[in-house]
C-alpha cells in the first residue's frame, strides 16, 4: 500500500484494503522501526562462530566488552536465545586408580587450587578418548596460577613413559627458584617409586587426592570437561592420529585464545603475562 500512496488517495487505500487510518500508521511504523540489537547479533553470532560454539553467554558477554561494547550478560543471554546459540554440556573422564600399588603422598592441596604466583601449584590426570575402536591417552600438566596447560603428552597406552615424557616438558617451564606442588590423584602412574624420584630430582613436592574423591582434583576434572564437550565431542575423527593433531589445537586454542571469567575476560596466557610480570 505505502508504494501506491504517491498515485492514489490514503482514504481511498484504506478502503480498498479494508484497513483502519490507526492501523495503517501502526504497520508503517513497525516497517521503520530498525532492530537496534542487530550489529549485536552480527557480533555475537561471529563470536559464537570463531569459538565453534564453545562460548555460553558471560563468556560472550565478557569478549563483547573487551571489544568495547557496554552490555549486560543478560542482555546478552536473551539475544542468543532469539539466535538459537547456546553451549555445550560436559562429560566424565577416565579413571586410573588401580588400588594402592605404591607409596600414596599426603592431600596437600586440599582443594585450595588458586595460586599466588606461576609455578607455585600445579595439577595433572590423565583422560582417555575413543576413536573407532582405538584408544587415546592426554596426560596434561596445568598451572593452577592462570589454568594453563604447561606441558602434555598423549599415548597410545597409558604407560609411563608417557607420564616420564610430560614430567620432562614440565620441568621445562620451571626458573631456578621455582619449587612448585604437584597434585594428582591416586592413579598407579603416580604412586610408582620413579615417578616420586622424578619429583625428588626437581625439588617438587607430592600432592595427591583422596582415594576415588574426583572433587579433590576438581581443576583438572574441569578442563577434561571442558575439553570433551567443546572439541572431542563436537567432531568426528577418521583415525587417533588425526584426534592427536586436533587436540595440539585445540591445547594451543584454550592457552592462548579461550577466555576465562575468573581470570577477568583474559585467557591463561594473557593472565600469566599481565598479571604476573605486575
Amino acid at each position: 500500500m505505502i508504494e501506491l500512496r504517491p498515485q492514489y488517495p490514503l482514504a481511498a487505500l484504506l478502503r480498498a484494503a479494508g484497513l483502519a487510518r490507526s492501523t495503517f500508521y501502526y504497520q508503517q511504523t513497525a516497517l521503520q522501526v530498525v532492530d537496534k540489537y542487530a550489529a549485536t547479533k552480527d557480533q555475537i553470532k561471529a563470536i559464537y562462530d570463531r569459538h565453534k560454539g564453545r562460548y555460553g553467554y558471560r563468556r560472550i558477554t565478557a569478549t563483547l566488552r573487551r571489544q568495547g561494547s557496554v552490555i549486560n550478560h543478560k542482555t546478552v543471554q536473551r539475544l542468543m536465545e532469539e539466535l538459537q546459540l547456546k553451549s555445550l554440556v560436559r562429560l566424565k573422564k577416565y579413571r586410573s586408580y588401580r588400588g594402592q600399588v605404591g607409596q600414596v603422598a599426603p592431600n596437600l592441596i586440599d582443594r585450595d587450587f588458586e595460586a599466588a604466583r606461576p609455578n607455585e601449584k600445579w595439577v595433572t590426570d590423565v583422560t582417555e578418548f575413543k576413536v573407532d575402536g582405538q584408544k587415546l591417552y592426554l596426560s596434561p600438566v596445568m598451572d593452577l596460577f592462570s589454568g594453563e596447560i604447561l606441558a602434555y603428552t598423549t599415548a597410545r597406552r597409558p604407560l609411563f613413559n608417557m607420564i616420564g615424557t610430560m614430567l620432562s616438558r614440565a620441568f621445562s617451564r620451571l626458573g631456578p627458584d621455582d619449587r612448585p606442588i604437584l597434585h594428582s590423584d591416586q592413579g598407579w602412574q603416580y604412586q610408582m617409586d620413579k615417578y616420586r624420584q622424578r619429583l625428588r630430582e626437581r625439588s617438587i613436592t607430592q600432592s595427591m587426592s583422596r582415594k576415588g574423591n574426583c572433587l579433590d582434583n576438581a581443576a583438572m576434572e574441569s578442563f577434561f570437561g571442558t575439553l570433551k564437550s567443546e572439541y572431542f565431542h563436537l567432531n568426528k575423527f577418521a583415525s587417533v592420529e588425526e584426534l592427536e593433531v586436533g587436540l595440539r589445537g585445540y591445547i594451543r586454542y584454550y592457552n592462548r585464545d579461550r577466555i576465562r571469567l575468573k581470570l577477568n575476560g583474559l585467557s591463561p596466557i594473557e593472565y600469566r603475562q599481565r598479571v604476573a610480570t605486575n
